[in-house]
């Protein structure tokens, strides 16, 4: 399957089907705390209030990712909880969900930089998208991060 065959879900978390909710919860848990072998606090709390962008082929969820909108006028969106289902790896989706994902951010917060915390592997992967690292690595949960930034497209006046 090339990357083309997908569909766009970009849903709050109460507008999600059970069914769906629990696939997506699945797969970040899968991938974030078994697969990485890195048991941290996966409910944040965060998700409630977010925008949750799947990847889908029929029903099948591909990928996912979360926005969290701006505090303030000029703070960033942020970008993060970026998942690819493992059966779907290889297929340039997570360039699909970072596309859809800054396409997303500008389109409901244009004046805004979108940020997100970086796994430092993926340092290169991101920065083809236009972030830039503001800061040292660090450790989360034991795994080493950046954080990141991207301008806006649009400048604020």
């Amino acid at each position: 399957m090339a990357a083309a065959n997908y569909r766009v879900d970009l849903r709050r978390l109460d507008e999600l089907p059970a069914r769906e909710l629990y696939d997506l919860m699945r797969m970040r848990v899968d991938v974030f705390v078994v697969e990485q072998n890195c048991p941290y606090p996966e409910l944040d709390g965060k998700d409630i209030d977010a925008l949750h962008l799947r990847l889908l082929e029929g029903a099948e969820l591909l990928g996912a990712a979360r926005i969290l909108k701006p505090y303030e006028p000029r703070d960033p969106s942020k970008i993060g909880r970026v998942v690819v289902s493992p059966a779907h790896r290889g297929k340039r989706l997570g360039d699909a969900l970072m596309r859809e994902a800054i396409t997303a951010c500008e389109r409901l917060y244009p004046a805004s930089p979108i940020a997100l915390s970086a796994q430092a592997h993926l340092r290169r992967f991101y920065e083809s998208f236009g972030f830039v690292g503001i800061s040292q690595e660090y450790l989360e949960d034991g795994i080493p991060h950046i954080d990141m930034i991207r301008q806006p497209a649009i400048q604020p006046a």
